[in-house]
Order: C-alpha cells, then structure tokens, then sequence
C-alpha cells in the first residue's frame, strides 16, 4: 500500500492504525508492519502540512512584504478582537 493519499484520507488511515496498535492484540511483525506505516503517514500529514502553510505565507504577502502571523485557535474565536494598535 505505497500509494499517496491525500491528507485528509492519510489522516483516517492514520488514526485507524492507532486504534489497531492501542488494542495490543497484533502479532509482533503485524505491529511492526502498521507502526512503519503509521510512520510514512505521519510524514507525508507533516509534508502536507508545511506546504500548506507555505501556501498561506504566499497568499498574505503583501507589497513584496510578508504580513504573516502565529495562528493560535483562540485568537481564531475571538476573531473581532484585536490587541493591536
């Protein structure tokens, strides 16, 4: 199962995979089989991730001048507030 899944289906592949290995009843080589798996689709999430976020460095951009900031997800819910100036 080498094929590249997208983000999303590597993610529920992902967390499939943990829920096998957290129930301790596979064989030591089957274990061993989904944890390298496990592996790769956590490489290729972190992958997915960073040009995500390179993406998104891009799009802000302004001027020639990069206007990004930290995201933080309470400042996401706060989202009419601002604490600059």
């Amino acid at each position: 199962m080498n094929s590249t899944p997208d983000f999303e289906q590597a993610l529920a592949e992902l967390e499939a995979l943990v829920t096998r290995l957290e129930r301790g009843d596979l064989p030591l080589e089957e274990a061993l089989k989904t944890f390298e798996r496990g592996v790769e689709l956590t490489r290729h999430c972190q992958g997915s991730l960073k040009a995500a976020q390179q993406r998104v460095e891009i799009l802000l951009k302004r001027n020639g001048q990069p206007e990004t900031e930290p995201f933080s997800a309470s400042e996401s819910q706060d989202a009419g507030a601002s604490t600059r100036e």
